[in-house]
């Protein structure tokens, strides 16, 4: 019943793509990223109700005076400086924690092969948060969560598929692996 497990994922991801377009942008985002007033002051009302909310705009527009001086620092930068080790130690434990979820075990693939998996596994998550790093800025938060969902559900749909003719197609187990690493990249990219 393993692809039964892995399919209820897939839908609760279905569930919250559906319902992410009924939701307003982050109004932070629309006023320091998109530089957006008339925006800003919109979703706060959408997800505030309706009231004056002055203070919190002028502190958000406090922020982006001082956030103008500051430097953006490409993803190269940011693992050069010491203050962020901390953090990146605690990203890679999690992404570490990943490795035990089980999903290698679902290609139904022999068992030497599992360790070459788990290491491709690895490396996805290590490509998916680099990449996600690098256009978070461009695509903003909310596109990469819709496109993460959209992905994840048709690659949980596929692996299903996949999974039910691997016994029928051994070749089929190899598109389970490859489907994984998507999974793992749009998760990455994605939630």
């Amino acid at each position: 019943t393993w692809n039964v497990l892995l399919s209820f994922s897939g839908l609760v991801a279905l569930i919250q793509l559906l319902f992410l377009p009924l939701f307003p942008e982050s109004p932070p985002y629309l006023l320091l990223q998109k530089g957006d007033k008339p925006g800003c002051l919109k979703a706060m009302k959408q997800l505030w109700g309706e009231g004056n909310y002055h203070t919190e705009f002028d502190d958000m527009m406090k922020e982006k005076s001082l956030t103008k001086s500051t430097k953006i620092m490409n993803v190269l930068e940011v693992l050069k400086e010491p203050s962020v080790y901390p953090q990146l130690g605690t990203m890679l434990l999690l992404l570490l924690s990943l490795q035990l979820c089980g999903l290698s075990a679902t290609a139904n693939l022999q068992e030497d092969i599992i360790p070459y998996v788990s290491l491709g596994v690895a490396i996805c998550e290590l490509i998916s948060v680099i990449f996600c790093s690098s256009i978070i800025d461009h695509f903003g938060r909310r596109i990469l969560l819709w496109g993460g969902y959209l992905l994840m559900a048709l690659i949980l749909l596929l692996l299903e598929t996949s999974l039910l003719l691997s016994d029928q197609f051994l070749w089929m187990r190899y598109c389970n692996v490859i489907l994984i690493f998507l999974f793992i990249i749009a998760y990455g990219i994605g939630p």
